[in-house]
C-alpha cells in the first residue's frame, strides 16, 4: 500500500486527508493511503518517516513548511529560492522538497482579479507568505509584507491611514487568524478604508467565509477564501509524486 500524508500542527482542520481519500475512492485507487502526521514539532519526524516503509509523498502545512527544509535531503530550485517546502516526494529513500503553494495560488489569482494591475498588501510573513510572495512577483504584482517581524516590512500601524488602501487594492491573509476554531480572530486592519475596488483573498479555508472575508463583503468588497487554492496545490502535490 503507497502511503501519502500531511505533516503539520494542529492537523484538526486539515483538507489534505478528506481531499485524497475522497479522490482514491472516486477515482478507484485502492493502492494508495494519506495519513495525517500531527506533530507537535519535528523532533520526531527523521524516526517517524522512517516507519513508514511505503511512503511515496507527504504534504506539509503550518507551522513547519520552513523548518521542514532542514530535514530534507534535496530541495527544488523554486522551493529553495521561495524558502519554504509544502511538497515532499521521497525517491529511492530520499526526501525532496517542493512547493506547489505559489502556483496554486497563482493560478487562483489570474482566475479571480479582472487584470494584474494592482498593488497587493500580503499580511503575515511566515512559509505560506513566501510562497503568495513569489508568485506576485511572477504577475509582476507590487507588493508590501505587513508584520511585526521585520523593520523593514510594513507594520500594522503604517497601514492606518486610508491612502494606503487607495494604493494598495489586493489585500491577501496569509495568517491562520480567522482559522477555526478560533473563527472570531481576523488581521488588524482597517476595514472602514475598504471599498468595491478593494480584493481581499483569504487563505484560510475553514470557515469558508472568515471574519476577515466578512468585513470585507460588508464595505462591497471583492472576497475570496484559500479553497480554490488548496484544490490545485493538492492536484499540483499529486502530479510532482507521481511524474
Amino acid at each position: 500500500m503507497k502511503v501519502f500524508g500531511l505533516i503539520g500542527y494542529p492537523l484538526g482542520h486539515s483538507f489534505s486527508k478528506d481531499y485524497f481519500t475522497k479522490k482514491f475512492s472516486r477515482e478507484k485507487i485502492t493502492d494508495s493511503i494519506y495519513k495525517n502526521f500531527e506533530m507537535a514539532s519535528l523532533d520526531s519526524f527523521t524516526e517517524t518517516i522512517k516507519e513508514e516503509k511505503n511512503l511515496i509523498g507527504l504534504n506539509v502545512t503550518i507551522p513547519y513548511k520552513e523548518n521542514i527544509i532542514r530535514y530534507l535531503d534535496k530541495v527544488d530550485n523554486v522551493a529553495k529560492e521561495i524558502g519554504s517546502v509544502n511538497v515532499i516526494k521521497v525517491i529511492d529513500n530520499k526526501l525532496i522538497g517542493f512547493n506547489s503553494d505559489y502556483l496554486g495560488f497563482k493560478i487562483s489569482l489570474e482566475k479571480w482579479l479582472p487584470n494584474i494591475n494592482f498593488n497587493a498588501l500580503v499580511l503575515g510573513s511566515g512559509g505560506s507568505s513566501n510562497a503568495i510572495c513569489y508568485a506576485l512577483k511572477k504577475l509582476n504584482i507590487n507588493y508590501k509584507i505587513v508584520s511585526t517581524s521585520n523593520p523593514s516590512y510594513f507594520s500594522y500601524e503604517d497601514i492606518r491611514n486610508e491612502a494606503i488602501y487607495s494604493k494598495y487594492k489586493l489585500i491577501i491573509n496569509t495568517t491562520p487568524l480567522g482559522m477555526s476554531p478560533n473563527i472570531d480572530s481576523f488581521p488588524n486592519i482597517q476595514y472602514k478604508f475598504l471599498n468595491s475596488n478593494s480584493y481581499l483573498y483569504d487563505l484560510v479555508y475553514n470557515p469558508k467565509q472568515t471574519k476577515f472575508l466578512s468585513k470585507g463583503k460588508k464595505n462591497n468588497s471583492y472576497t475570496k477564501n484559500g479553497l480554490e487554492m488548496l484544490e490545485t496545490q493538492a492536484k499540483i502535490s499529486w502530479d510532482i509524486w507521481n511524474k
